[in-house]
């Protein structure tokens, strides 16, 4: 006997969002299911806090950084990253969450949920054409960037565990590894 699930789009989410049937649950919906989030540990929330804060004096007016917020990618995704770079559209947030044209670039930090961010996440985010990610492997202290996407795979990885890495979206900014480590 084969099961047959279904698929939840955006709209579905968020119309069960707004009749509070997730209220009081940690999940977000990926890939047109609704996902528990991994809790997040000491390390986990206070090392993405920093980078979050550092990276708000860095990038100043040039940006909007949102911590631990929605992004709607398409009909079936719309993740919470822990930190997303991206225009500074105002009162338009008030709409809708950013998409994937509003986005500069995504970083999550990872322990327990590791494999889904360096596989699932990648995927959904390249195939969103995300231009960049970043991934801040908290078990081995490496920021693993991500660049290039081409259809659900990203053509350009690096791990870094010190210097400097400049965005792509902003090549007069020198973001500093070990601050994005915290």
């Amino acid at each position: 006997m084969s099961l047959t699930t279904t698929k939840w789009t955006v709209e579905d989410y968020h119309q069960m969002i707004n009749a509070g049937i997730l209220e009081g649950r940690h999940v977000e919906l990926i890939n047109g299911e609704i996902v528990e989030m991994s809790p997040e540990g000491s390390p986990h929330a206070n090392k993405s806090t920093r980078a979050g804060e550092y990276l708000i004096r860095l990038l100043s007016n040039q940006a909007q950084v949102r911590s631990s917020k929605p992004i709607t990618l398409s009909d079936n995704s719309e993740p919470e990253p822990d930190l997303a770079i991206v225009q500074r559209l105002e009162e338009e947030y008030d709409r809708h969450h950013p998409y994937p044209e509003n986005i500069f670039w995504l970083i999550e930090y990872s322990n327990t949920s590791l494999a889904k961010d360096l596989e699932t996440k990648t995927q959904v985010y390249a195939r969103a054409r995300i231009t960049e990610y970043w991934v801040v492997n908290l078990k081995e202290n490496k920021l693993i960037v991500f660049r290039d996407p081409i259809n659900d795979q990203y053509q350009f990885q690096q791990e870094l565990t010190d210097g400097n890495v400049t965005p792509l979206s902003f090549s007069n900014v020198a973001i500093s590894v070990s601050k994005i480590l915290g």
